[in-house]
């Protein structure tokens, strides 16, 4: 499956962010923070994306009903700190794959976990190599 990279980030993004720009579009690459949406059953997935093939996505992640209780796993200086599993999914069960972007004032779920944790989650994960 080949064609033109779908136009997924804005065309004002900056050099080094985690955009690749390629002629007016650009691509979705790895170490991007995305939502997947699945089906069957029904769930959305938010987190790191690993790779993606024509056979599946591999991001490390939690399920949006996990995400409250991930921050504050992960911003209890006391508790056991927790990093995100490695998960697969096929194409088969992927509806759509989402970008975490900022829309106007309605913040991304990175920004939501970099304000409630003080970093950033990919530098947050980079704890668990």
């Amino acid at each position: 499956m080949t064609g033109p990279p779908l136009p997924l980030a804005p065309r004002d993004a900056p050099p080094g962010s985690r955009y690749t720009l390629a002629g007016r579009h650009a691509a979705m690459e790895p170490h991007s923070i995305v939502v997947v949406s699945l089906h069957t059953p029904k769930e959305k997935v938010w987190g790191e994306l690993i790779g993606i093939s024509p056979a599946g996505a591999t991001l490390r992640g939690v399920s949006l009903e996990s995400f409250d209780e991930f921050v504050r796993q992960a911003r209890d200086p006391e508790g056991e700190s927790t990093g995100l599993p490695t998960l697969f999914f096929p194409m088969l069960r992927i509806e759509r794959i989402a970008l975490d972007e900022r829309h106007g004032s309605v913040w991304s779920m990175a920004d939501l976990f970099e304000q409630k944790v003080g970093c950033s989650l990919p530098a947050y994960l980079a704890r668990f190599g």
